[in-house]
């Protein structure tokens, strides 16, 4: 498969003019690119004016989405909305919604639920704190995180559909550390490890696409994908300059 190259935005940029020169300056750069598919997540406000200019290798994601279709619910949005505002991608569990809104993993499972109950392509984040890797608790904050998400989402309801993971450690988050390719890979073979047990089986594991996020630039990605072996990155900061993020992918094409 190509690799996935997601751009998280995040709260950027501050209007909406600046949101359409770093988006048709991405999608201008990737004109004759075929060899990734690309999802740009911007804030809410911005996306129903991309979903008219997305193309074959240029789609649209989300930060985020809420569990219920409809309903009383102040400030949130659903998944419904995202899909007729044409979004085909979700960011579900980043560590930003963990730390500062409070999500937990019963909140993350009905999150993924509902992405996966309304077809759009879920992009699970996981990852520990630099105080849970010095304490050696990587992998079992990993196998809370991935089990906690996936509970009673059934191996079918994944397959008919997708499901990316996205090992993101915290540590790693717009520090300017990102973590080594070495490690990101164990990391990558960890989480495979730990979907077989879930599911029973090292084959349906290895077909769950791995990508990488933190302090991800031009310079280091492509490390990733050739030396980690993994399928992706979720790129935050580098995202925001069009010239950066498309030579990121011209060098992973």
């Amino acid at each position: 498969m190509k690799p996935l190259i997601v751009a998280n935005w995040k709260m950027n940029p501050l209007n909406l003019a600046q949101a359409k020169r770093l988006f048709n300056s991405v999608k201008r750069g990737l004109k004759n690119i075929k060899k990734a598919e690309v999802v740009i997540c911007p804030p809410f406000v911005f996306i129903s004016n991309f979903q008219n200019l997305s193309s074959n290798n240029l789609k649209l994601g989300a930060q985020n989405l809420f569990w219920e279709e409809i309903g009383a619910y102040t400030g949130e949005i659903s998944g419904a909305m995202l899909k007729n505002i044409k979004c085909q991608y979700v960011i579900v569990g980043h560590s930003e919604r963990r730390r500062y809104f409070g999500e937990n993993e019963e909140m993350i499972n009905k999150k993924l639920k509902a992405a996966l109950e309304l077809k759009l392509f879920p992009i699970l984040c996981v990852g520990e704190t630099q105080n849970e890797r010095e304490k050696g608790e990587t992998e079992s904050i990993l196998k809370k995180q991935i089990e906690g998400a996936l509970k009673k989402i059934s191996r079918q309801k994944i397959e008919k559909l997708k499901l990316f993971i996205a090992y993101e450690p915290v540590w790693a988050i717009g520090t300017g550390k990102p973590c080594d390719f070495e490690e990101a890979q164990k990391m990558g073979l960890v989480i495979k490890k730990i979907i077989s047990k879930i599911y029973n089986s090292i084959n349906f594991a290895q077909k769950i696409p791995i990508l990488y996020g933190g302090s991800v630039n031009s310079r280091n990605g492509i490390g990733y994908i050739k030396e980690a072996g993994l399928q992706g990155l979720l790129v935050g900061g580098a995202s925001l300059n069009a010239k950066e993020f498309v030579n990121l992918i011209r060098k992973i094409c």
